[in-house]
């Protein structure tokens, strides 16, 4: 069996972000940049299921620029046996992301496509429920625990998923979309053999156009802010302070 898996090429989580000063977006000039940790997760977790015996293959797929095959290399250092990069530096949407992905699960043919739940840029939380439409396919959202199994000649995956009221679990058939949460697991730290191994993996390198996938945006962004700073807090004397400045101050009663 083989697993698709996606890896974003995102701003470091640990590094403070800047707002250009024409507010048209975030400042990316200079700045480090990593996988997008759910993305992690999820090739952690298809990397497992390799380990385990459940698949036989895990595909890394990133798009962006030629600084991609960076992410994709940590990929493959992880475990990943090879990578596509679809070059492009447009500005790519979660739409145009699930088409791109539509079109190498075309070519590829992967029973099972696992991603993060989110970018930690946009926080869209959207290319993999539209991958799932666009390909016809079951999907697992939010998952926490996989499982897969063979009932009966056809492969089935068990999620656990998480959602407000706890955890749900759904069965489905594959092939499947799956996507991460974070308690689903700890990614590995990559090995000096291990990323040197990963230099010599095959990454490929294709253009939207190869795919046959019009990636222009469909939306536009207006303008960028920093929220705003929240003033300190104060002390009040008694409830009829604090109602009075609940009622004239923050104007929230």
């Amino acid at each position: 069996m083989k697993i698709l898996v996606a890896a974003k090429r995102v701003t470091d989580p640990n590094i403070k972000i800047r707002v250009k000063p024409d507010g048209s977006g975030v400042e990316l000039a200079n700045v480090k940049m990593a996988m997008n940790p759910f993305d992690e997760i999820a090739v952690e977790e298809a990397v497992r299921l390799k380990e385990a015996g459940k698949a036989t293959e895990v595909v890394a797929v990133s798009a962006g620029g030629a600084q991609c095959q960076e992410t994709l290399r940590g990929a493959m250092a992880m475990g990943a046996d090879r990578g596509i990069l679809v070059e492009t530096d447009a500005e790519l949407q979660p739409l145009a992301v699930a088409k791109l992905l539509k079109a190498l699960i075309d070519k590829e043919a992967p029973q099972l496509v696992i991603l993060g739940k989110q970018a930690i840029d946009d926080d869209a939380n959207q290319t993999g429920q539209m991958l799932a439409a666009l390909m016809g396919w079951p999907q697992a959202t939010f998952a926490s625990k996989v499982e897969l199994a063979d009932s009966g000649g056809q492969m089935m995956a068990t999620v656990t998923r998480e959602i407000d009221g706890g955890l749900e679990t759904v069965e489905m058939k594959l092939p499947a979309v799956i996507t991460t949460d974070l308690r689903l697991n700890e990614p590995r730290y990559a090995t000096l053999p291990n990323i040197m191994k990963a230099k010599k993996k095959p990454l490929e390198t294709v253009k939207p156009a190869d795919l046959g996938v019009d990636v222009a945006p469909r939306l536009a962004t207006l303008s960028v802010a920093e929220p705003r700073k929240r003033s300190a807090g104060v002390m009040v004397a008694d409830v009829a302070q604090l109602v009075e400045k609940l009622k004239n101050e923050a104007k929230v009663i």
